[in-house]
């Protein structure tokens, strides 16, 4: 017989709270090489402050000389305000390149009320470089922007 507690819990699953999701595209390139983009997903106060990582998708896997961290650098706004002294693998934020398609990342709910700037970079090997930015206003998160070729479609919404 299982504890009544046990059954209370078991038809309880609770989703993590999110102050609102972003949408990221990564658009398919028609070229002869092409590499999955290292790409890095922050956000910022408006009147300064630290930068606080959303997602960094890169080359998690690779290890010894030619390790996946080695490109980081290339996400040079992302670097520049941070990504430098970020310990990685960082927990529920790093993860795999992605291939071409609609990628969604939830905005923790512990995002304080304000206003921010949402950026998101890309970096491609043999490719190019971009970083679009956009209002991000917690907590009534609602905006689009678009890239002109290493990103697409960047989305904002309430959850």
């Amino acid at each position: 017989m299982r504890p009544a507690y046990f059954t209370l819990l078991a038809g309880v699953v609770a989703a993590p709270a999110v102050a609102g999701t972003v949408t990221v595209t990564v658009p398919r390139q028609s070229v002869a090489e092409y590499h999955k983009p290292y790409v890095a997903v922050w956000i910022e106060p408006v009147g300064g402050g630290a930068a606080r990582t959303i997602a960094l998708w890169y080359e998690s896997k690779k290890v010894g000389r030619e390790a996946g961290t080695k490109y980081l650098a290339d996400l040079r706004a992302w670097w520049r305000k941070g990504g430098r002294s970020m310990a990685l693998p960082a927990d529920g934020i790093s993860g795999p390149t992605r291939a071409p398609g609609q990628y969604t990342i939830q905005l923790p709910a512990n995002i304080k009320p304000g206003q921010y700037v949402l950026s998101v970079e890309a970096a491609r090997e043999t490719g190019g470089r971009e970083l679009v930015t956009l209002p991000l206003s917690v907590p009534n998160p609602a905006g689009q922007a678009a890239g002109k070729g290493e990103l697409g479609a960047i989305t904002l919404s309430a959850r």
